[in-house]
C-alpha cells in the first residue's frame, strides 16, 4: 500500500511540474528527485538547498563547473535525505521546539554577530532565504541537536587515558616556540628629509631614556611620544616569536629581564627604546592544562561519529530512492 502510495505522487508531481509552451515544447520546472518513506524531495527544495549552502543558483553552479555541480548535488541530496529521516525521528519521539525558543536563538545569533535587524534581513536576501525559511531551519537545527542528545550524546563517555593517548599523539601540536611581548617608543625618521636626522632622534630618544631611569612610567611616554605601532596603548605591540624578531634586536632582547628598558636602539625605520613586558619559555603545556579542550574535541569527534552511524541504521531501515 505504501508502495502504491509513492508512485501515485510521484506520478501526480510529475504532471504538475509540467508546462505547456506555445512552442509544443515541454519544460520540467519542478520534479521529485528522492522518496524518503513517506516525504518526497522535490528538485525545486535540492536547488534550494544548494544555493542555500553554496549561495549560487545550481543552474549557475552548473554552467561554471558541470562535475562540482554533480558532486555537490549528490552531497546535498544525501543530506536532505538524512533531514528526512531525522525529522521523522522527531516527530516519533515527540521532540517540540517552540516558537519562543526559536525567537531567543534567533535573537542570541543576531546579537553574538552584532547585526541590526535590517544586516540580518540583507544578509538572508543574499543567501536567497525568507525570514520564515530561516526560523524553520533554526527550528530543524534545534530538534535534530535535541534528537542528537536524546539518542546519541547520553551514550559517549571519553575516558581519561582517551586523553592521555591523544595528548601523546599530538605532542607536537601542543608545544609553543618562545614568545616576548614588547612594548616600543619609535621615533620615526622622515625618508623624504634631504639630511640625517639619525643625530636629532637619537638625541631626542636619549632625552626620553633619561626621564625612563628617573621613574617616568615608560607607558606614558610611549603614548605622548612614539610614532611607532601601539603608541595610544603605551606603546604595548603585543607577543611576537622570539625566532621572528630581527637577529641584532633578539639579542638584545635575549640579555634583558622581563620590565628591563633597552637603551635607544638604532634602525632603519629610526630610534626605538623597547621594554620587555612579558616572556613566554618554549614548552607545551601539560595534559591536565589541555585536559577541557582535548575533552572536547574527542567529545565531537565521538558525537559525529555515533551520529553518522545511528543514521546509516535508520537510511538502512528506510525506504530510499533516488530519481535523476
Amino acid at each position: 500500500m505504501k508502495r502504491f502510495k509513492f508512485y501515485f505522487m510521484f506520478a501526480l508531481l510529475a504532471v504538475v511540474g509540467l508546462e505547456y509552451s506555445p512552442a509544443a515544447s515541454v519544460e520540467i520546472c519542478n520534479r521529485i528527485v528522492a522518496l524518503v518513506n513517506d516525504e518526497v524531495i522535490t528538485l525545486h527544495e535540492l536547488n534550494g538547498k544548494i544555493k542555500e549552502l553554496t549561495g549560487a543558483e545550481a543552474s549557475d553552479f552548473e554552467n561554471q563547473d558541470k562535475e562540482a555541480y554533480i558532486e555537490a548535488r549528490r552531497q546535498v541530496l544525501d543530506l536532505l535525505i538524512n533531514e528526512k529521516i531525522a525529522q521523522e525521528k522527531v516527530k516519533e519521539i515527540g521532540i517540540e521546539v517552540t516558537s519562543r525558543e526559536v525567537d531567543s536563538a534567533v535573537e542570541g545569533i543576531k546579537k553574538r554577530n552584532s547585526w541590526t535587524q535590517e544586516d540580518f534581513t540583507a544578509g538572508l536576501n543574499k543567501q536567497g532565504l525568507t525570514i520564515e525559511k530561516y526560523r524553520k531551519n533554526i527550528k530543524q537545527e534545534m530538534e535534530q541537536m535535541r534528537l542528537i542528545e536524546f539518542e546519541v550524546k547520553s551514550k559517549i563517555i571519553v575516558l581519561d587515558e582517551t586523553i592521555k593517548k591523544y595528548y601523546d599523539d599530538h605532542i607536537d601540536e601542543f608545544k609553543s616556540e618562545e614568545k616576548v611581548r614588547l612594548a616600543i617608543i619609535l621615533l620615526m625618521k622622515d625618508h623624504s628629509s634631504p639630511g640625517d636626522e639619525t643625530p636629532f632622534l637619537t638625541r631626542k630618544t636619549e632625552e626620553i631614556f633619561s626621564r625612563l631611569q628617573n621613574g617616568k612610567d615608560f607607558g606614558e611616554l610611549a603614548k605622548k611620544f612614539s610614532q611607532g605601532p601601539g603608541a595610544e596603548a603605551g606603546g604595548d605591540i603585543g607577543f611576537i616569536i622570539t625566532s621572528q624578531l630581527d637577529p641584532r634586536l633578539k639579542a638584545i632582547i635575549n640579555n634583558m629581564n622581563v620590565g628591563d628598558v633597552s637603551k635607544p636602539i638604532i634602525s632603519p625605520t629610526g630610534v626605538q627604546i623597547i621594554k620587555l613586558m612579558e616572556k613566554q619559555e618554549e614548552g607545551a603545556k601539560t595534559v591536565e592544562e589541555l585536559k577541557e579542550s582535548i575533552y572536547e574535541v574527542l567529545y565531537n569527534e565521538e558525537i559525529n561519529e555515533r551520529y553518522s552511524s545511528w543514521v546509516k541504521e535508520l537510511r538502512e531501515k528506510a525506504y530510499i530512492k533516488i530519481i535523476f
